[in-house]
């Protein structure tokens, strides 16, 4: 069975954040040596949380830049009659999200993929923006690839990339509860920009 890789991509400040206080991404260079397009060749699926979601469809072109793609948005609250062109997982996440990984049928039950995946596309899966998602993907162990976007700028605050669950510390997902578990990664390559930009690409191991 051909499993899909789960590769978070994302932009980064040098201390850290994905987004401004506002949510804003106006810090964020434009870097024309990035082949964005290259990138989107190998991916058919992306997955989003709530606030990801609103923040593309409210945009300038709105989830219609997406509409060859799979469209995932993983929320409790979103109505799925007002999420138009996207497919609303409410329940069993992680579960939903494996199968998605999983390209083929369950070996011998003759069904069709789930999730819209397909047997014969393996592409890849964009895991888009959501520090929160991303960590409770990352925990899981469903998620192949971290690649940044270093972009050199200094936020002082904003949305980090990896959000902590519970900021009192109480409760983590660590061998003593009490912060988050290491994530061990390695390093597959790196690539410096005119800009500034520095783009770290790491499998996780």
């Amino acid at each position: 069975m051909t499993t899909r890789r789960i590769r978070y991509s994302v932009a980064m400040s040098l201390d850290g954040y994905i987004a401004d206080r506002e949510g804003g991404y106006a810090w964020i260079i434009d870097e024309p040596g990035i082949d964005f397009q290259a990138y989107l060749a190998k991916i058919d699926t992306l997955i989003m949380g709530r606030g990801t979601y609103e923040t593309l469809r409210d945009g300038p072109t709105g989830v219609a830049a997406f509409e060859a793609f799979d469209l995932y948005v993983v929320s409790t609250t979103l109505d799925p009659e007002q999420a138009e062109g996207v497919t609303v997982i409410g329940d069993h996440v992680l579960q939903r999200v494996q199968r998605l990984k999983d390209a083929s049928p369950a070996e011998g039950s003759g069904a069709e993929p789930t999730d819209g995946a397909s047997a014969e596309s393996a592409k890849d899966i964009w895991l888009f923006g959501g520090g929160v998602l991303f960590r409770s993907l990352l925990e899981a162990g469903l998620v192949d690839r971290v690649e940044v976007g270093v972009v050199p700028v200094l936020l002082g605050e904003g949305i980090p990339m990896l959000p902590g669950l519970d900021p009192t510390g109480q409760g983590g997902s660590g061998p003593d509860k009490t912060g988050p578990a290491v994530v061990p990664l390695d390093l597959h390559s790196i690539e410096r920009f005119d800009s500034g930009i520095t783009l770290l690409k790491y499998d996780v191991t």
